[in-house]
């Protein structure tokens, strides 16, 4: 089984990412989604302070990898030769894999401020921001994490900075050799 991993900034493009892997029939773990179960489970409101707040919660109780760690179960029950992890917050969730998965490929995604703070207020979800400075308070937190570290272990970066169409084109190759390839991240171009 090969296993990627996706890592970016909140509205750097994780979610299209997944969003293509799934049309293309890639089975797609969303870690986000186990921090919005916990809130469900909390009696919270689905906020981004309550999803921070949470998330922080399990990595205290559980270290640093406790999302990752989770989400392990539900990768192996999916019984797929490929599959995508979106949401990749820190170094110790990607060692963690790595370990798990000798056929792990972590995907880093940049994109520049203006425009992932357009696409978090864009994209309608209840955790969603209203300002920059909020976008930046997300990114300190998400960033104690160790997200900056975990982009850093990439073997693959791409760059969401243009239109849609552009990186649609971009996520799509990508996915097509990492489906065709030997295994090694040597064959990536």
């Amino acid at each position: 089984m090969k296993v990627l991993g996706i890592v970016g900034l909140p509205g750097s493009g994780k979610g299209e990412f997944s969003k293509i892997a799934d049309q293309m029939g890639i089975p797609v773990v969303v870690m986000g989604d186990v921090i919005r179960e916990e809130v469900r489970k909390a009696g919270l409101p689905p906020t981004d302070e309550s999803m921070g707040m949470i998330s922080k919660a399990l990595r205290e109780k559980h270290g640093m990898a406790a999302i990752a760690i989770t989400c392990i179960p539900v990768v192996e029950c999916l019984q797929s030769d490929l599959v995508l992890i979106d949401g990749l917050r820190g170094d110790a969730e990607v060692r963690v894999l790595q370990e798990h998965f000798p056929n792990f490929v972590l995907i880093a995604i940049t994109a520049p401020d203006e425009m992932r703070f357009s696409r978090l207020c864009d994209r309608g979800r209840s955790d969603d921001l209203s300002s920059i400075s909020e976008l930046y308070e997300r990114d300190a937190r998400e960033t104690s994490f160790g997200l900056l570290n975990a982009m850093d272990m990439a073997d693959l970066m791409l760059e969401n900075a243009t239109d849609i169409e552009a990186f649609k084109q971009s996520v799509i190759s990508t996915l097509n050799v990492l489906q065709n390839e030997c295994g090694c991240t040597e064959c990536v171009p």
